[in-house]
């Protein structure tokens, strides 16, 4: 390997400027604006992919954004590992609470600042800086395939069907994803579950028309006011959800995990500091660590209705809306959350008011076993480059097409992340730091190398 350390070392300032193009680009799938933004983000990375060695490479159109597929296949008798990224980034909003510009990267104490610095092109592009260490010193190890795509932040609507009509093409062992956190730089993590994702949204209709609050306030019903109240209702005193049947399928942290969760490090006090908050808050009787983890929450993601503009309106709005997302916990589906969802907030709405309820996008919670192939392998990897055993940890966020590779793909994931929680994804001032960046280029090498030599034993 020390042909590819050398080559990774010599090309650090190349792989960073080139990181910087990409960054410039403003991926955001989510606004149709940036559309044209999308399938240049996905032209780059297939023009990259062919500079450094990929075959067969493909931008695969969907009714939605782009996908790129490339390979590379030296034996089909080695192990093939499969690349999953994606491009796209949230949008940038709110502008000015950034620092700088969101797609005019800037490296500051030691770190890139852009949207979709970690979140997941800087992550992304380190699996295309370490294939390419690899193919220019001929030390690929296995046959390798990319899969990166375009509508991650936007749920992956297209992902599934392409899966299936490309099942053939993306045979393989092992699906490999850097969209995940360690715990420190120096405290070395491989994911080994994910918290999955019920998404819904709410509506909350009353008269036909808003009115003056002071001509009907008090004889008609307030749309925002009954939707608080529903959202308020949804938990108790204890900040348990109160959705009937929500916790029938969870399945406990026996007290053994509890105990080796907790043995990550934390700082309670530098966390709240961090955030500009006075306290934790949450779920009674668990630790903050378990709270993000281990345990399924609900949580308002957006709230609207009535008159927001400069001034005063006395105006009894006509309808409220809410976005609501739950985040769930091994053996929750997120199908049947989404019924049970519908059905507590139809139950608890009051006859003067109607609600109509929209589900989003859901995905699976995941779990990997330590004991697999797949986790020895990163732990290998992560221990050759950081000098330490990594800790095995559940992430609180949701990577839905995790669970969707195993059903339609039959490979299990390994999620090998280099970000950190302080990295800011999805908020203003996202950033990812130049040691996470080449230490991800480092460690990669090393998976590929020790899943080869594993699977083969």
């Amino acid at each position: 390997m020390e042909a590819v350390t050398k080559f990774q070392k010599d090309n650090q300032s190349r792989f960073l400027d080139q990181l910087f193009e990409l960054l410039k680009i403003p991926s955001v799938s989510a606004d149709p604006n940036y559309k044209n933004d999308v399938i240049k983000a996905a032209k780059w990375l297939a023009e990259d992919l062919e500079k450094i060695g990929a075959e067969n490479i493909e931008i695969v159109k969907t009714a939605g954004h782009p996908i790129v597929y490339a390979d590379k296949i030296i034996d089909r008798a080695l192990p093939t590992i499969i690349v999953y990224g994606h491009y796209d980034v949230q949008p940038p909003d709110p502008l000015d609470l950034w620092h700088s510009p969101p797609f005019e990267p800037i490296i500051k104490n030691e770190k890139i600042y852009a949207r979709g610095a970690c979140d997941d092109k800087g992550q992304l592009f380190m699996h295309l800086k370490a294939f390419e260490s690899m193919v220019a010193t001929n030390s690929l190890p296995c046959n390798v395939k990319f899969m990166l795509e375009g509508e991650e932040e936007v749920g992956s609507e297209n992902l599934e069907s392409f899966c299936k009509s490309y099942a053939d093409k993306l045979k393989g062992d092992v699906i490999l994803i850097s969209d995940t956190s360690i715990i420190a730089n120096d405290v070395p993590s491989v994911t080994s579950g994910l918290r999955g994702i019920c998404y819904m949204e709410v509506e909350v209709n009353g008269a036909n028309r808003d009115l003056h609050s002071g001509t009907y306030g008090g004889a008609v019903a307030n749309p925002i006011n009954i939707l608080c109240d529903l959202i308020a209702g949804m938990k108790d005193e204890n900040n348990r959800i109160t959705i009937e049947g929500f916790y029938d399928q969870v399945i406990e942290a026996s007290a053994e995990e509890r105990i080796a969760l907790n043995k990550a490090p934390f700082d309670l006090e530098g966390y709240q500091q961090e955030l500009g908050i006075n306290e934790v808050h949450g779920e009674k009787n668990y630790t903050t660590l378990e709270r993000t983890s281990i345990r399924p929450t609900l949580d308002v993601n957006g709230i609207w209705g009535g008159y927001i503009g400069e001034g005063s309106k006395t105006v009894l709005p006509s309808k409220a809306n809410a976005k609501i997302s739950m985040r769930l916990v091994p053996n929750q589906d997120p199908g049947r959350i989404e019924q049970l969802f519908s059905d507590h907030f139809t139950k608890h709405t009051p006859a003067s008011v109607k609600v109509k309820i929209t589900p989003h996008h859901g995905g699976h919670p995941v779990l990997t076993p330590i004991d697999s192939i797949e986790y020895k392998a990163a732990e290998a990897a992560m221990h050759t480059t950081f000098g330490k055993h990594p800790i095995p940890q559940r992430s609180g966020g949701s990577i839905p097409i995790v669970a969707l590779f195993k059903e339609v793909l039959k490979a299990d994931s390994v999620l090998l992340g280099f970000g950190l929680d302080t990295d800011d994804i999805h908020s203003p001032n996202e950033n990812f730091g130049l040691f996470n960046f080449y230490k991800g280029i480092e460690t990669i090498p090393y998976f590929y190398k020790y899943y080869a030599e594993m699977k083969q034993a």
